[in-house]
């Protein structure tokens, strides 16, 4: 049997009535083990890995493990966070989030057999989170309402000693969270495919912002979210045109007359005029 057929057993022996008490504690006792079992042990990575186009906007590279980012209510950048995780096999959680399109997070490289969707927890979406963060290392969440603050400091000291990294999009319950890590944002869009009264929406060029605890200077990207191949990579900005050569010119007021090698040279004393030339 697998995991979940035998923690089934174990729970329909509990609900139906026993004849025997003893066999009634040993399914408690078995169902607990299997728990235990399936419970992730805390990753020793200090990091979870994110898309090699994010890497230069996040120190050492990656997402802080046990801590929580402010994101930006993008579905785009949603994807492309999730994404860097669950093509390393890490499994991922996206709760209060009805609109979240499955097939988009899929474009963006999320393996949706390693998915798993609340979309309306409603006001127990707080519990939702902590019971996830037992099992899975990264969860973006919308909160439905608002929380206290000591049930926010009570679930980042969960999700540290678990090792889960929450994403916080903004919600009805948006409010500030206590010790987050960072925020890491998304703005300036600009979309391609569209012509003259033809074409089609084809992908989303999009400037990223993090600024985060470790590196409290904004530090940004311009990246496509995701190309038409399903990739998330940074764009390539034009070069910088060169600057123009000056050089000096004699001064309009000097008197005219020939040059010689001793003129020839530039005089510290008598002013020059710049030209612009190119």
């Amino acid at each position: 049997y697998s995991r979940m057929e035998c923690m089934g057993m174990a729970l329909g022996s509990m609900i139906a009535p026993a004849a025997d008490t003893d066999d009634r504690v040993s399914d408690v006792l078995r169902l607990r083990r299997e728990i235990t079992r399936m419970q992730r042990r805390r990753s020793d990575l200090p990091l979870i890995p994110v898309l090699p186009a994010l890497e230069s906007i996040l120190p050492e590279g990656g997402l802080q493990v046990g801590t929580t980012y402010s994101l930006s209510s993008s579905p785009g950048l949603i994807g492309a966070l999730l994404a860097g995780a669950s093509r390393t096999g890490a499994w991922c959680a996206a709760v209060g989030m009805p609109t979240l399109g499955v097939e988009a997070l899929a474009g963006h490289g999320v393996d949706l057999d390693r998915l798993l969707l609340v979309p309306a927890p409603g006001p127990r979406w707080l519990s939702v989170v902590s019971a996830l963060s037992e099992v899975i290392p990264l969860i973006a969440i919308r909160p439905a309402t608002s929380a206290r603050e000591a049930e926010l400091s009570r679930l980042s000291a969960r999700l540290r000693d678990r090792g889960c990294t929450l994403l916080v999009v903004p919600g009805p319950g948006s409010q500030a969270w206590p010790q987050s890590e960072g925020s890491i944002r998304v703005h300036d869009p600009r979309w391609q495919g569209l012509g003259d009264g033809w074409g089609a929406l084809e992908e989303c060029e999009v400037t990223v912002t993090a600024r985060t605890r470790r590196s409290p200077v904004p530090q940004s990207v311009r990246v496509r979210l995701p190309d038409v191949h399903g990739r998330i990579h940074e764009t390539v900005e034009a070069a910088a045109p060169a600057l123009p050569r000056l050089f000096p010119l004699p001064s309009a007021a000097a008197e005219a007359r020939p040059v010689t090698a001793i003129d020839a040279r530039p005089s510290s004393e008598s002013p020059a005029l710049l030209a612009v030339a190119g």
